[in-house]
């Protein structure tokens, strides 16, 4: 069976991120060759002009990676990372990237092109650098602004956001409440 026929019978004919059944195309998912359907989404017209830049990321068109980010095929997982961590000007995005799951080989694969040379870098107390989806400790008390809530040294930060647009701020979650970090009191 050829890549296309294989990709169209995993997909029932159906755009594997949105659902769409209109013009369906392969879409590799790099770093990888295409050469086996593992390595590829069938996507519809509208997916595949915006994962590949053709045209303009519409936020509300990727809400469909609700249902999608849950596949069993790697590939669809991969590319619903990508995307939702791409949506930072939005908020909804982030819920979902708390719930994904993917496995530590998949995550390296959605990691391995998303690294920009020109982005702001984070870094923890020991000079690590902290990837969108790390978990943090906490290495002293925080007044969180706002609340009467401390946040305790020790405490564990699991699927950190990070702050794009500041290299000294991350953003997680501590007893159910979102919170902005300062770096410099973190360990990875």
């Amino acid at each position: 069976m050829n890549l296309s026929k294989e990709l169209v019978a995993r997909s029932e004919n159906k755009c594997e991120l949105c659902g769409s059944e209109n013009e369906l195309q392969q879409f590799i998912v790099a770093p990888k060759s295409g050469s086996n359907s593992n390595e590829c989404v069938a996507t519809c017209s509208t997916c595949h002009d915006q994962l590949a830049g053709n045209s303009e990321m519409n936020p509300n068109h990727w809400r469909c990676l609700n249902d999608s980010m849950w596949s069993e095929v790697s590939a669809v997982k991969v590319v619903a990372f990508r995307v939702l961590s791409s949506l930072t000007t939005e908020s909804w995005p982030n819920d979902l990237l708390e719930m994904i799951y993917l496995t530590e080989e998949e995550m390296e694969w959605a990691k391995e092109t998303m690294e920009d040379e020109n982005a702001i870098k984070h870094f923890d107390s020991n000079g690590v650098q902290l990837l969108q989806g790390d978990s943090i400790v906490l290495i002293k008390d925080l007044d969180v602004k706002g609340s009467s809530m401390i946040a305790k040294r020790g405490t564990a930060v699991r699927n950190i956001r990070l702050v794009h647009d500041n290299a000294e701020l991350i953003e997680g979650k501590v007893n159910g409440q979102t919170i902005y970090i300062l770096t410099q009191f973190t360990k990875k």
